[in-house]
């Protein structure tokens, strides 16, 4: 199993370490730079998307809007907007709001070690996904996914999972403000 994609491998401070084929560093565990974009309605809702079966790991698990790997050379934030168009249909600002470092294995043998830089947007506007990455998408206020996260962990990504206490919390702080400021 063979990619043609290239990740950027990292240390534990982010900084580039090499490259490496994207399948091979899921084979084993080698930390790369990766990125989670979360969008967010004016009102405060979040866009989720369920990702489709066909995908190489978390078929039809529920995640947020999108997520991938910058190119070796590419700007994390433009891999970012470039990706969200590519499997939402749709561009917005973005901003970087925090990262985290994860390791997770999964029951098909491949892992994730990802340096994980979080974007957050607003947007209200037409959502066209690709069929082909994407099986379905909704919107749920920050209170329903906190609830359907707590009854039923295993609909959602594992990286959703870490990562939406932390955007919970940053919206808690932010959201008002961010959403004036687009508003203006």
């Amino acid at each position: 199993m063979k990619s043609t994609k290239q990740v950027i491998l990292v240390n534990e401070q982010d900084e580039v370490i090499g490259e490496m084929d994207k399948m091979k560093a899921h084979q084993h565990p080698h930390l790369h730079r990766a990125f989670s974009v979360f969008v967010f309605t004016s009102k405060g809702e979040l866009l989720l998307q369920q990702r489709h079966a066909s995908k190489y790991h978390s078929g039809g698990l529920w995640t947020n809007a999108c997520c991938s790997h910058p190119a070796p050379g590419e700007d994390t934030k433009v891999a970012a907007q470039k990706r969200l168009f590519e499997e939402m249909g749709f561009s917005t600002a973005i901003n970087e709001v925090f990262h985290f470092t994860y390791e997770h294995q999964f029951e098909n043998g491949l892992y994730e070690h990802e340096f994980d830089h979080v974007y957050v947007g607003i947007y209200d506007g037409i959502v066209k996904p690709d069929p082909g990455e994407v099986k379905d998408y909704c919107y749920k206020s920050l209170e329903e996914i906190r609830l359907s996260i707590e009854s039923h962990p295993s609909k959602y990504s594992p990286w959703f999972l870490i990562a939406f206490p932390k955007i919970e919390d940053w919206a808690k702080q932010n959201l008002v403000k961010e959403v004036q400021f687009v508003e203006r």
